[in-house]
């Protein structure tokens, strides 16, 4: 039966991108033919800056298919009390942020924590280890932020370890091709929507609904994410974000920089971000950006709807001082 509706779901997204108008398509292509080659640039910093308008429009919203509808639509019951509270925000049609999280300090996660929509384990860029994240969450259990790790890859064995130690989702970055979105999505999940091998985590249990047990209700709980961070992921958005089990897709905003060439100011830049994000729509999932700086003042912010980094839930500013710096967005 879940095969059937993959299959049935698959069907009617390719659908829907064939009836993407004509004239959008030959302005996305237009914008391929100027993008040239994959120089490096400037980073991104969240601080302030002049949003560019670009030159294409945005795909208007259809009422009837709100943003993540497919990701909703592939979850066993969508009516599910979710223990993952970052998921049922965006849900809920809200804007989720995290703090991140790069070197082992129990004392830093705890403080942090009760705060946040998110935390972002951050094992791309930091020599964090697997076994100092599931000390950090044993030290607070369950303090509030969902646990997610940003991944150095989507290699089985390494998704594995991430969701037995107890993390609810994964941010697997650089993910150029559908291939890449596969492995995002199917170590992510248990059979028979995934290829996650059996094991697990004890950290849900006191969580579960009435005659749950986790094994019956992490699937729905997971959110897998990818970040798009190079003109070929985004000429390849489309695909990735339809793939079965992919939940929300982002934009790398400082590597599209490096990898594109154009600074967040210019036209060019703007015009990547639309593609993904109109992609990510037709897709019925949900998008975002690394980058807090697009959660407001970007004609497609009220679309951005993941970040790394940003405001408390709850008013809380954190301390800027020592180690409790957050780090830029990646």
């Amino acid at each position: 039966m879940k095969q059937t509706m993959l299959l049935g779901a698959t069907v009617a997204a390719l659908a829907l991108g064939a009836a993407w108008p004509q004239a959008q398509q030959q302005a996305q292509q237009a914008s391929v033919a100027q993008q040239g080659g994959a120089a490096r640039g400037g980073g991104g910093a969240a601080t302030p800056f002049k949003h560019p308008q670009g030159t294409l429009t945005p795909m208007p919203l259809d009422q009837g298919r709100p943003w993540g509808w497919a990701t909703r639509a592939f979850m066993e019951n969508p009516n599910r009390k979710l223990y993952n509270k970052a998921k049922a925000k965006l849900l809920s049609g809200k804007q989720v942020f995290s703090f991140t999280q790069s070197t082992f300090s129990p004392e830093q996660y705890c403080a942090y924590a009760p705060h946040y929509d998110f935390v972002w384990f951050e094992m791309q860029h930091s020599t964090l280890r697997f076994d100092q994240v599931q000390s950090m969450m044993a030290a607070c259990p369950v303090t509030g932020a969902t646990p997610m790790i940003r991944m150095p890859d989507a290699l089985e064995a390494n998704m594995q370890k991430a969701y037995d130690l107890g993390v609810l989702g994964t941010i697997v970055p650089t993910v150029d091709d559908v291939i890449e979105a596969r492995d995002a999505a199917r170590f992510a999940r248990f059979p028979p929507i995934g290829r996650r091998s059996q094991g697990g985590s004890q950290v849900w249990n006191a969580f579960l609904n009435p005659g749950e047990t986790y094994r019956s209700s992490v699937n729905d709980n997971v959110l897998a994410v990818v970040m798009i961070e190079t003109p070929d992921g985004v000429d390849h958005a489309y695909e990735i974000a339809s793939t079965p089990g992919i939940d929300v897709v982002i934009l790398g905003n400082s590597d599209l920089t490096s990898f594109s060439g154009f600074p967040q100011t210019d036209d060019r830049y703007e015009d990547l971000l639309t593609r993904v994000r109109d992609a990510t729509y037709m897709a019925g999932k949900f998008w975002g950006n690394a980058g807090q700086q697009f959660a407001a003042g970007n004609k497609l912010s009220p679309d951005s709807r993941f970040h790394q980094n940003g405001p408390s839930n709850d008013g809380w500013v954190p301390p800027a001082r020592g180690n409790l710096v957050q780090p830029a967005a990646q």
